[in-house]
């Protein structure tokens, strides 16, 4: 655990692999953009902190993000308000212009550091994301799902440093260092053991108040992270975890407590909006209602959503709730005030606000640009290489592309149909993509100077880059029909319904009824598959990636065909890239596949 409050130098933080030499970072003059008024938190009467009182009390400016998922590039991270955002570089930059001037600056994140990435730092396990986060000086991060999408072993390795157990070290002269930052990670624990995976919490001395910080994941990462990387470890309930903890930290003085989530919410902003809280639904917001009233914020992520909300505790006390959105894009600004005779946060005079990172009103943050210029080189060797071509963009669900992952998408079915025609010499008659597993979209306009319409194999790996193993199944009809009922997904899961990518040929009608964000009815009918009905009785040959087979995103019915009745089909990625070279130019897939009655 860490003491001792942060000086404004930083001076005293290790600085690793690419960094030696780089000049301080720069701040650009540029203003960030602001959204709303800022929420006021608690119930206190607002008291000026002049006066007598003003000594004893300390000023602490806490700056978050979450789901940051690799993307340094300035060219990957998307929008906010139809404005390039986001992005390692003026992420970066944006945090330096919020701590100038404070006294006690900390940066934190609520987990998907990695994972899910970009190729630039997918293609190296991630390791241009750590190295970038600790440009950037993050003071500490909860785990996410995503943290354990290549196992529990892997997750260690990016804590710690250490070349790759396949690939070895990139820069044999400078093997990975690690993560200046701690990982937390208060609900996952080993099942023999019943120890934490990594630390709990995290306690930072600023100005004489101990502050503490719980991570955690989401109690569900079980169902939504291959199974194979996290056995023997168990994820525990959010409330619990965090309740538990509460007497422990007051025990060692700490009274102003923090909690890092990785779960989220969902909401009704207005267009450009990242500062409202409109028709709040999702797993925070009962988490929330069940946590110690003694837990002062809640930062949380997941779902992609940036939203800043007051929502009460146990006690009726309102508490700040916050999300930063995604990719680098928003950056929320804690200014908490510390009571240091209490040791407590002045809820009444404290405030958040979510700052959206628009590329335009920020300069490149120096740091940043060498990371990236570091990895471009190993990148550009294999990533932009061609693999083959489509007539036009091929996107994922919703408005903007991948907002929706309730709704049948021209990216998964394309997955679909690379996988099915890739094992067809396994007999497969009909293939299902999870919507999670499609990470961006294939546009059609050049990303470089590869061309329009092409796609390289950056592309490629940032369209689908966990690298799951295929695998092709025998289920009766029957077992068929209950796969399509589970993407009605189980009450209390982040998003209500999963629509899987199918590959044509097959088609069914779907009806489904979803209130106050939870899935609370589905009809599956008139499934067939080349224009026959399938008959619940018969068996078929379907291929699912390794994710999917092991039962991820709640669809357990494949995980109750036996591992010893699949036959292995090869790499997804692999099948991706040969069904683009062999059937170039590809064209978008029909999304009328599934026929969803109203």
């Amino acid at each position: 655990m860490a003491t001792g409050a942060r000086t404004p130098s930083r001076s005293g933080r290790r600085r690793r692999g690419v960094l030696a030499g780089v000049a301080a970072l720069s701040m650009s003059v540029a203003a960030l953009t602001v959204g709303s008024s800022p929420a006021v938190a608690g119930d206190e009467p607002a008291a000026s902190p002049g006066g007598d009182a003003a000594p004893k009390l300390v000023r602490l400016q806490i700056l978050a993000f979450n789901d940051y998922h690799g993307h340094l590039e300035a060219s990957t991270p998307g929008t906010v308000d139809d404005q390039a955002a986001g992005g390692s570089e003026y992420l970066a930059t944006a945090l330096n212009q919020l701590r100038a001037g404070k006294r006690y600056s900390l940066t934190v994140a609520a987990g998907d550091l990695i994972g899910g990435s970009p190729a630039l730092s997918g293609l190296f396990h991630d390791e241009p994301s750590i190295e970038s986060l600790n440009a950037m000086q993050l003071d500490v991060s909860g785990v996410g799902n995503h943290e354990f999408d290549e196992g529990v072993t892997e997750l260690l390795r990016m804590q710690n440093g250490g070349c790759h157990p396949v690939d070895g070290c990139y820069f044999p002269d400078q093997p990975y260092a690690g993560a200046d930052f701690p990982w937390l990670a208060a609900n996952v624990i080993k099942e023999k053991s019943r120890k934490t995976v990594l630390p709990p919490y995290w306690v930072k001395d600023v100005g004489g108040v101990k502050v503490g910080f719980i991570g955690m994941t989401l109690e569900g990462t079980d169902a939504i992270v291959a199974a194979s990387g996290i056995q023997g470890y168990k994820f525990l309930d959010e409330v619990k975890t965090a309740n538990r903890l509460v007497p422990k930290l007051k025990k060692e003085g700490v009274e102003s407590i923090i909690v890092l989530l990785h779960e989220g919410a969902t909401q009704d902003p207005a267009p450009g909006e990242i500062n409202a809280c409109n028709n709040i639904s999702g797993p925070v917001v009962e988490i929330n209602s069940g946590l110690d009233k003694e837990i002062d914020a809640v930062i949380t992520g997941h779902t992609h959503q940036p939203y800043n909300c007051m929502l009460p505790g146990p006690d009726g006390r309102k508490r700040m709730v916050t999300s930063a959105y995604s990719f680098g894009r928003v950056i929320t600004e804690l200014n908490l005030v510390l009571d240091k005779r209490t040791g407590e946060v002045r809820r009444a005079l404290s405030r958040a606000t979510n700052h959206a990172v628009i590329q335009s009103a920020l300069a490149p943050d120096p740091a940043q640009t060498a990371v990236i210029n570091k990895w471009m080189p190993l990148f550009e060797a294999s990533g932009n290489t061609p693999v083959g071509t489509i007539t036009a963009d091929i996107v994922r669900g919703g408005t903007p592309p991948g907002a929706d992952r309730g709704v049948e998408s021209a990216a998964g079915n394309l997955v679909a149909d690379a996988q099915a025609w890739a094992t067809s010499f396994n007999g497969a008659q009909v293939a299902f993509m999870n919507p999670g597993g499609v990470r961006s979209d294939l546009t059609y306009a050049q990303s470089g100077t590869e061309g329009d319409g092409v796609v390289t194999y950056g592309e490629a790996f940032t369209f689908q880059p966990f690298g799951n193993d295929l695998v092709t199944i025998p289920m009766t009809g029957a077992q068929i029909v209950s796969v399509l009922q589970e993407q009605c997904q189980p009450a209390g899961s982040s998003r209500p319904f999963l629509h899987l990518g199918v590959s044509e040929g097959f088609t069914y009608t779907l009806s489904k009824t979803i209130v106050n964000g939870t899935c609370t009815a589905v009809s599956i009918t008139d499934v067939k598959l080349n224009g026959k009905a399938v008959d619940p009785g018969t068996t078929y040959w379907v291929t699912v990636n390794n994710f999917l087979a092991d039962g991820g995103d709640n669809f357990s019915t494949f995980a109750d065909i036996a591992e010893s009745e699949r036959l292995p089909g090869g790499v997804d990625l692999q099948a991706l890239t040969d069904y683009l070279s062999t059937f170039a130019p590809v064209a978008p897939p029909s999304v009328d596949r599934v026929t969803e009655a109203s």
